[in-house]
């Protein structure tokens, strides 16, 4: 857990390299942060215990540690935010920021979400009484009239999981906050992450991550990410956090920290590569619609004939047949039968999510060699 200050602000992209360099007291100067795995601190007497500072000194890894600190530094700085949170999954990640949240609080969330998201959901409605309603994302009328005097939170996730449905944050914001100020909006930026979109500086009170995807890109660890814009909401997610544990490990803490010092390059990559495919599948005879919203490696589209769909996945050669998203190799997934299974079938279909649907993950390979292998798999 890491509070932000002001310091000058430079591009994104020297933000990203230089993290972890520059870094006073922990890392001795080394350029790159090191791992500390150790789980617990010394101290230098009682005087030390009885003015400690959670802010600045350790004690016992649950609560800080200078590996995961650097990251969330660096976390908060790249969201733009005061308070930044590495958590072990993108769920995680989700239960924290709904920690804030008590039985009958209403919640109004994006009709289009993340299986896992909705799964989550439902339990919390079901096992802890709080209630949920949905909204297309679409009209700002409907919006604000599922806003009831309980709605505590606008949970959204933009581009959507996997009908790629954009939605203005900015709008909401402004909208929801000119009369209720005290409803958080938080929003899910797994898809874009900050290259293409900051949710802080539009309006939103609460960013969120699943860290697996494009902010480690590389298909190798779990991690979540929760950014919080202000120090009210900051100090009561950071409580609920050391008193829940769920904290990033130094060796993934690293690893991500890593990871984030080429998210400019890969992110330009990913997108350069799915504006190919993307009109390669415009134009495939066997392919009945797209769905890409221009930017990012997410393209979500639908098969024409549902027996294709089967061989498909059996032919692919370079494309991996394989959930997740946002790593640097390409991946296809239906998401009726693996991401989304939990939701209702009739749910599902009204949302468009049929058995013909597939969300590709467009990774760093060659962008003709990744058209070459979705032709001969729809031979």
């Amino acid at each position: 857990m890491c509070s932000q200050k002001n310091r000058k602000k430079v591009a994104i992209e020297t933000l990203l390299a230089q993290a972890g360099n520059h870094n006073d007291g922990d890392s001795r100067n080394s350029v790159s942060t090191p791992i500390y795995l150790s789980s617990n601190f010394r101290h230098r007497d009682l005087e030390e215990i009885e003015t400690f500072d959670e802010k600045t000194q350790y004690a016992y890894s649950r609560l800080a540690t200078p590996t995961r600190r650097v990251l969330e530094t660096t976390l908060a700085k790249l969201e733009e935010g005061k308070h930044a949170f590495a958590l072990t999954s993108g769920m995680a990640a989700i239960q924290l920021v709904f920690s804030l949240f008590k039985s009958g609080d209403h919640i109004i969330s994006l009709d289009d979400l993340y299986g896992g998201t909705f799964r989550y959901f439902d339990y919390l409605e079901k096992q802890y009484g709080l209630t949920f309603s949905k909204w297309n994302g679409q009209e700002i009328a409907q919006l604000e009239a599922l806003v009831q005097p309980q709605t505590r939170c606008i949970w959204i996730e933009t581009p959507s999981n996997p009908t790629m449905k954009e939605v203005d944050i900015a709008q909401i914001a402004q909208t929801i906050h000119e009369k209720r100020p005290d409803i958080l909006i938080a929003v899910d930026n797994t898809f874009y992450t900050p290259i293409y979109q900051k949710p802080l500086v539009l309006g939103a009170d609460i960013v969120v991550h699943s860290a697996t995807k494009y902010l480690s890109g590389h298909n190798d660890l779990l991690g979540g990410v929760v950014v919080a814009k202000d120090d009210e909401v900051g100090e009561e997610l950071s409580f609920n956090f050391k008193t829940t544990g769920a904290n990033l490990d130094p060796f993934d803490s690293w690893l991500l920290l890593r990871s984030l010092k080429t998210l400019p390059i890969r992110m330009r990559a990913h997108t350069e590569n799915a504006q190919k495919v993307a009109q390669y599948l415009e134009d495939e005879p066997a392919v009945e619609k797209v769905l890409y919203p221009g930017k990012g490696g997410m393209i979500s589209f639908y098969v024409k004939e549902h027996e294709k769909v089967a061989p498909l996945f059996k032919r692919l050669q370079i494309i991996s047949f394989a959930e997740s998203l946002g790593g640097v190799e390409s991946l296809l997934t239906i998401p009726y039968l693996q991401t989304h299974p939990d939701m209702p079938e009739a749910e599902r279909l009204r949302l468009g999510i049929t058995e013909n649907l597939l969300r590709l993950s467009v990774g760093l390979e060659n962008a003709t060699d990744l058209i070459a292998d979705l032709k001969q798999a729809f031979a």
